[in-house]
């Protein structure tokens, strides 16, 4: 059965993360206008762990932020924001309602996987099964899509992005895809603002498991120094490469989640009232520069290139004193907060 071409008005802004992109264009385009690290706060996006009971490629897990698709949740709930979301085992019914949402006028977020995105460089496609895109229209099989981490939107066709959305793995994607159908252009951010800077200092300084929040960094710390004697220096290198990766390459990492922070204090100071928080906004920045040093050599490491005396055990101080001084920041941030 043919199909009517149909183009949704969206207005495209590239993005430092693609959930976060995805936020902020899609209440641009309902009518509320939402900047990425506004986005980020309010939906509670920062945290940290490190898994090594969850294991990717037989490497344990380090991550940056909460679980793909919260900080969405997150943000919705505090915003009051009401989404459809859905997910298929059939492909073609799940073709038929993204075409049926697209008639309607509607763009819509959907999961993907970045491996299968053939617009993305070779280079940069892995298989990370949570990149958020957004479709804003079709012609014939030919879908619009506006890709966050894009200077521009692009095309993919209609074979490849069911591939897409239906990669097997962790998560499995089961063609899952969300759109707003109820935005509050009049919505109170102040007050969400303050929701979601609670959360993020309360999760980071009081998580009582030790992998997670700002002590989880610690804990890093403590079995890095351990990794040559456990692990060999062959796969201590690899995990420390990885490391890195996680930091940089998926998603907006460490450093890059640290100044989009940083930039939600700078907003939340001024929409709060809080002219403090502009003074936390330069130590989270000051913080997210040492977790770019603290690549930076682990980089040099990896690839043979180290200054004489740096070792796994010159990353561990470092990276012990990033966990400390997080500590400390989550610590103030949530007497400051309440």
């Amino acid at each position: 059965m043919s199909r009517k071409d149909v183009v949704v008005p969206f207005e495209h802004q590239q993005s430092a993360h693609c959930e976060t992109g995805v936020i902020s264009n899609l209440m641009r385009f309902h009518g509320l206008r939402v900047s990425e690290p506004m986005a980020f706060g309010i939906g509670s996006g920062l945290f940290y762990s490190h898994m090594p009971f969850l294991k990717m490629n037989g490497i344990p897990v380090t991550s940056y932020r909460i679980l793909p698709g919260h900080i969405f949740k997150r943000f919705s709930r505090n915003v009051g924001v009401k989404m459809e979301r859905a997910s298929f085992r059939d492909q073609d019914q799940a073709m038929r309602a993204l075409d049926d949402v697209l008639d309607q006028g509607l763009p819509v977020g959907m999961l993907t996987s970045v491996f299968y995105l053939p617009y993305l460089p070779k280079a940069f496609r892995f298989h990370f099964n949570a990149h958020n895109i957004v479709v804003f229209g079709r012609r014939g099989d030919e879908y619009l899509v506006s890709d966050p981490v894009m200077d521009a939107t692009t095309t993919i066709h209609r074979t490849a992005l069911v591939r897409a959305r239906f990669a097997k793995g962790t998560p499995n994607t089961n063609g899952r895809m969300y759109y707003p159908t109820k935005v509050p252009i009049d919505a109170d951010l102040k007050q969400a603002a303050a929701k979601g800077l609670r959360r993020v200092a309360r999760d980071m300084s009081n998580t009582p498991l030790p992998m997670f929040g700002s002590k989880g960094i610690t804990y890093l710390a403590h079995r890095l120094r351990n990794y040559e004697r456990r692990l060999g220096s062959r796969r201590a290198l690899l995990y420390v490469g990885n490391l890195i990766r996680m930091q940089e390459e998926i998603g907006t990492g460490g450093a890059g989640f640290r100044f989009m922070y940083a930039a939600f204090l700078q907003e939340a100071a001024s929409l709060l009232d809080r002219p403090e928080l502009r003074e936390k906004a330069m130590e989270m920045t000051a913080i997210g520069d040492q977790w770019r040093e603290f690549a930076f050599e682990a980089g040099r490491l990896v690839k043979g290139r180290a200054e004489a005396g740096s070792d796994l055990n010159t990353l561990a101080d470092r990276l012990k004193r990033i966990g400390e001084q997080e500590q400390r920041f989550f610590k103030e941030l949530a007497r400051a907060s309440r």
